[in-house]
């Protein structure tokens, strides 16, 4: 990846993870495609290869990214999908052209139209919101308890109580905040 960077957070889900190209939204956001080439770049780690991205195609991405922000938000607190994020996310998905391919190893992989343009990427990623916010796959979505981040994820653990969106960042980052804050109270208390 290009040095000067913040890194991806990749997870196992794909709707998701795109979502997680910006974070910390409620406190202070950090947009990890900031350019045309960083979104060529995400889309390759996540297995949709791209030659190419304009602005007008980041900001289509970007587009939908806020539409499935928008609509996992209100499907994990149970409220109405909003009308604007759901024409943004069928808009997508009906505009790609892309195929699923199944390797000799039973895994799914998608080939996306002759010319592999962002809007067959965007596509995929737009099925697989669907997908998850439609509740076609084992799991649930949820809200990162981290009050500056707040970031959708699909919570596939066993029980289903999953509390960050990711461990390593958002869940170290209260672990962190909890103990000093404790430290600060016993040295207190023993003053």
């Amino acid at each position: 990846m290009p040095a000067g960077f913040p890194d991806f957070r990749l997870g196992s889900v794909l709707a998701t993870s795109f979502t997680g190209t910006l974070s910390e939204r409620r406190g202070n956001a950090v947009e990890r495609i900031p350019t045309p080439q960083r979104l060529v770049d995400w889309l390759a780690v996540s297995g949709l290869t791209v030659h190419s991205c304009t602005p007008a195609q980041l900001d289509l991405a970007r587009e939908l990214r806020e539409s499935i922000h928008a609509a996992a938000t209100a499907a994990a607190v149970q409220d109405a999908l909003p009308a604007p994020a759901v024409r943004g996310i069928n808009d997508r998905s009906a505009q790609g052209q892309a195929a699923a391919e199944l390797t000799p190893e039973g895994e799914r992989l998608w080939r996306l139209g002759p010319a592999s343009r962002v809007e067959d990427a965007l596509g995929v990623i737009a099925a697989d919101a669907i997908s998850v916010i439609a509740g076609e796959r084992d799991g649930r979505l949820a809200l990162c308890a981290s009050p500056t981040c707040r970031a959708a994820f699909f919570d596939t653990s066993r029980s289903r109580t999953r509390r960050w969106c990711d461990m390593n960042t958002c869940g170290n980052r209260q672990k962190k905040a909890r103990f000093q804050a404790n430290q600060r109270r016993n040295a207190e208390s023993a003053r």
